[in-house]
């Protein structure tokens, strides 16, 4: 059994990830490397943990979540299908069974706002997991006075926290803005298709998505 501590330690991966992670530097994009990947496969499992999934889903939601990213190592465009194929080929050298690598391939190459939907419950936690990793630690631009949009608003987020309420009706990110480095309507600038996205993914999970900035309800 393929497990996602297999695929988190394999060096062939990790070097796909990390190298596709150098392309979108020189882009001049945010961080999408194991922080990220790591962080939206935390966020993925406790998506599903606390909607009861069951405990190899689960895992296999980790698998996809750490993978999702890995096709801007081929181009950013399109990025979420050529990840698919890519999770395709590794997990079935790996000797991965074919109806889990089924479900993992859908969830990537829906992840993305461009033509991605919630088609599945892994899907739809992918999405949310993915779209809500905004945090100041992203941005590798250090020089504040050259920052663009991207930089400022990521950098304006100094706390981030998905969380899921008691009943499993609702579930809400919580953000604060210093804005110093950037608005809300910045925010919203960058992001709006990204939060109706999440949206729609929290539907699909049978969930209402909620946005909170600094205090106040927003989405």
């Amino acid at each position: 059994m393929i497990t996602y501590d297999t695929v988190r330690r394999s060096d062939a991966i990790r070097t796909y990830i990390s190298m596709a992670d150098e392309s979108l530097a020189a882009l001049g994009y945010t961080e999408h490397s194991f922080a990220h990947v790591g962080l939206v496969a935390d966020r993925t499992r406790y998506i599903l943990e606390t909607l009861g999934a069951d405990g190899r889903d689960v895992e296999i939601a980790q698998i996809a979540a750490f993978l999702h990213d890995i096709g801007n190592l081929v181009n950013r465009v399109d990025h979420s299908q050529s990840g698919a194929v890519m999770a395709f080929r590794i997990l079935d050298n790996l000797g991965m069974d074919s109806a889990e690598i089924s479900r993992i391939v859908t969830a990537i190459g829906n992840h993305d706002e461009g033509t991605g939907k919630p088609v599945s419950q892994m899907a739809a936690a992918l999405i949310i997991a993915d779209k809500s990793d905004v945090r100041r630690s992203r941005v590798r631009n250090q020089e504040e006075t050259s920052f663009d949009i991207h930089d400022r608003v990521n950098y304006s987020v100094t706390k981030s926290h998905l969380s899921i309420d008691a009943a499993h009706t609702e579930i809400l990110l919580t953000l604060e803005i210093d804005t110093k480095f950037g608005s809300v309507m910045d925010y919203f600038e960058i992001f709006l298709g990204r939060m109706l996205m999440c949206r729609k993914a929290a539907e699909a999970l049978g969930l209402q998505f909620r946005l909170m900035v600094n205090g106040q309800s927003l989405l």
